[in-house]
């Protein structure tokens, strides 16, 4: 399985090339939860702070302006520290 990966400064090329600003957007409060991906989930962080445990793995900590690509078949944990706002899709 492969792992989180944080691009902490996409160029707006490459945001524009994959349609970021048409894609729903997640909004979440401070919390703590589970999550398991389906399929591959990327976003991009618009306001908040977060830190994703992979199970068995390093927390990674993202937030805004990060473009980030979860891996299909990743079970992990999410601590939000700051409220979230994510454009996001599932591939």
């Amino acid at each position: 399985m492969s792992e989180i990966d944080v691009d902490k400064n996409p160029s707006d090329e490459k945001l524009s090339e994959l349609g970021v600003m048409g894609w729903p957007i997640w909004t979440k409060e401070v919390s703590e939860f589970p999550w398991s991906y389906s399929s591959q989930e990327t976003c991009y962080f618009l306001d908040g702070e977060v830190e994703v445990t992979p199970e068995g793995g390093e927390p990674v900590s993202m937030g805004k302006g990060d473009l980030v690509v979860f891996p299909v078949g990743m079970r992990c944990t999410w601590k939000i520290l700051g409220d979230v706002r994510k454009h996001y899709t599932f591939d």
